[in-house]
């Protein structure tokens, strides 16, 4: 679930084997920075198909060059915690482009992500909340709205910061 030092080239060379052997279609990372992935590509057989991490428009431009790193590598982004665990809901600039949408916070930081072609995978567990965070399939976010979400980075972090794994 991240980059443990000691055990990461032994943890992945396990799931390789259980991928060679036909158990699972695809083999992922999380919490991998571009220094871990790195290491990985230097010693794998099999290439990650997926690396965890935690993004929002909060902190994107503080992973962006990992998420250009994986894209470069076709390595997919998924996000967890893209609602930034509800922390950002009220921020003036959020709510004003939710208006402008008539959507939630939630369904903007959503199809943000989805737009920038980063899997995505919120958390709720109020039935009408997930029910909402699935709705974000019927608009578009304007390409000058997405560059006014870029601006709202400010680096937060709102789980942990795997980076500074050795």
């Amino acid at each position: 679930h991240y980059p443990v030092q000691n055990l990461r080239l032994k943890t992945w060379n396990a799931m390789e084997r259980i991928a060679e052997g036909g158990s699972v279609k695809a083999i992922g990372v999380s919490n991998y920075f571009t220094h871990h992935l790195e290491e990985l590509y230097a010693n794998c057989n099999i290439p990650p198909t997926v690396n965890q991490i935690e993004l929002s428009p909060y902190c994107y431009g503080y992973r962006k060059s990992l998420v250009d790193y994986c894209r470069e590598k076709n390595i997919l982004v998924q996000a967890y915690s893209p609602l930034v665990r509800t922390k950002k809901f009220d921020d003036p600039k959020l709510v004003a482009l939710a208006e402008k949408y008539q959507k939630t916070p939630a369904q903007i930081l959503i199809r943000w992500a989805l737009e920038e072609g980063i899997s995505v995978i919120p958390k709720s567990s109020k039935q009408h909340r997930i029910v909402d965070n699935a709705n974000v399939f019927d608009f578009e976010i304007s390409k000058e709205d997405m560059k006014h979400l870029e601006g709202f980075d400010e680096n937060l972090i709102v789980c942990w910061n795997p980076e500074e794994t050795p």
